[in-house]
């Protein structure tokens, strides 16, 4: 809504007063006014108005008298006046600047320059209005702790602030970085999710959806995660687009974190206990009927899912120990341990047989950037998707591995449902979820699925998914970091 000026005209003549009110009321202005001094100053206080219109000659406190106690009011000082004079000689006006009037109209009133000299006041009122509000939100932006960057259309970098230059590894102070964003936050930095590592600022400037620069972890550092979301601030042929920075590690870690512990404890107690309920649920209905060679194998299946539930129980220890899955020191996984993980999950997933392929036989000798653990909580939440959102929870699930410079790319393709373009975009999201395409009763993908990516992220790999060009299907690409062959 547009704001209207207040305007406070105080003067003890009655037919001034009028006349006043006469000029101005056609100017859209909210008129108010005072007949002396001692109720100019408390009328000016209740109605903070954008200009004032004081009358000099005006009984027990003159127009002078009133402008010095409203410059000494730190509420009212930056109000404008404009003094209102019959008098004409020059120290009057003198002294009506050092008590600090703005300007000065004289008596009898000329209409036209009398509307002039008010809009010109109150337009500079305006504006010092604007750069007072403005340097107050560079100080706040200044000393916010989330990043702020102004760039162009092309990317160029017009302002960022401290946060900003502290996370982009830029100079607290100087000259901002002739390259465009991008290339300043690649230098750290990986754009998330991307189905292009060449996206370019565009793409990121006009997406409705958050992206992500994720750092990724190295022996001598965290990963370090920043949300970026991108406004239009100016309008064409001047494009200026506002990027907010939001560091959100924790959260992701928290996320990670929270993710890998259900996942670890679903899959790792599934099985074990299964077969226990079942034994025990045998017992207790055909106790009573059974042999001494039937009650062997039944106990021994017991026994077996009993030390199966303790050794579940010890990986969920040592998986709360174990400070992060995804740091690059610790133990390490060859893709040569694939088929009998694989195997493992298949029979626990009660899945149809998995096809494994190599595409080359040398990737078997490779070393991962990841902990076996990692690895396998990836393998199984592609798994149980492949199963959970197949029409039959029967699928047909093909992994295939391919080397690619500095590691190795793997596909997971099933021939269960085809996701919407949007989905497939969001897929990765932090916190999407994808569940308006699924019936209540199945959880949405998306949380799993944007764990996996944080993990890949986090170490600097890749993730994309597609739909499957020859039948309905998804393919779920994963491109994970290699550290070294073993021999």
């Amino acid at each position: 809504m547009p704001h209207t000026n207040t305007v406070l005209i105080v003067d003890d003549s009655p037919l001034s007063l009028e006349t006043l009110e006469g000029l101005l009321h056609m100017e859209d202005y909210q008129l108010a006014h005072a007949s002396s001094g001692a109720e100019a100053l408390v009328k000016a206080a209740t109605l903070r108005p954008d200009l004032i219109l004081l009358d000099v000659m005006m009984p027990e406190m003159d127009g002078f008298e009133v402008c010095r106690r409203l410059r000494a009011d730190a509420e009212l000082g930056d109000v404008p006046i404009i003094m209102v004079t019959a008098l004409d000689d020059r120290e009057s006006r003198l002294l009506g600047i050092e008590t600090g009037a703005d300007d000065f109209i004289s008596k009898p009133f000329d209409r036209t320059e009398l509307r002039a000299r008010v809009r010109g006041v109150l337009r500079l009122n305006r504006y010092r209005r604007l750069l007072t509000e403005r340097a107050r939100f560079e100080w706040a932006v200044e000393q916010a702790d989330d990043g702020y960057v102004i760039v162009s259309q092309d990317g160029k970098v017009h302002y960022a602030n401290n946060s900003a230059r502290l996370l982009l590894g830029l100079p607290p102070d100087g000259a901002l970085p002739a390259e465009d964003f991008l290339t300043v936050a690649r230098r750290q930095y990986n754009l998330e999710p991307q189905a292009n590592p060449q996206i370019g600022i565009a793409q990121l400037l006009t997406t409705n959806s958050s992206s992500y620069l994720v750092r990724p972890a190295s022996p001598h550092a965290s990963e370090c995660w920043l949300r970026v979301n991108a406004a239009a601030i100016a309008t064409p042929p001047h494009n200026e687009y506002l990027l907010h920075l939001r560091e959100i590690t924790a959260n992701i870690l928290q996320q990670k974190e929270i993710w890998q512990f259900n996942s670890m404890v679903r899959h790792k107690l599934g099985t074990p206990l299964g077969v226990l309920l079942g034994t025990v649920e045998i017992f207790s209905k055909e106790y009573a009927t059974l042999s001494k060679e039937e009650l062997g194998p039944l106990l021994e299946m017991a026994r077996h899912g009993a030390q199966r539930l303790r050794h579940a129980i010890e990986d969920i220890f040592n998986f709360i120990e174990a400070s992060n899955l995804t740091h690059p020191n610790g133990d390490r996984f060859t893709l040569a341990e694939v088929p009998a993980l694989l195997g493992t999950i298949q029979e626990a997933l009660e899945l149809p047989p998995v096809t494994l392929h190599y595409a080359d036989p040398t990737l078997k000798t490779m070393l991962l950037a990841l902990r076996p653990q990692t690895f396998e909580l990836i393998l199984w939440e592609l798994l149980e998707n492949a199963k959970k959102f197949h029409p039959q929870q029967s699928p047909t699930i093909e992994i295939t591995l391919d080397p690619r410079p500095g590691g190795v790319c793997m596909r997971v393709l099933d021939d269960g449902r085809t996701l919407p373009p949007g989905d497939l975009r969001k897929i990765w999201q932090p916190y999407y979820q994808a569940e308006r395409y699924f019936t209540g009763q199945v959880p949405g993908m998306g949380l799993g699925l944007s764990a996996v990516a944080a993990m890949v992220w986090s170490l600097g790999g890749a993730c994309r998914a597609y739909n499957r060009t020859d039948q309905p299907g998804l393919v779920i690409e994963l491109c994970l970091n290699v550290i070294e062959f073993r021999a």
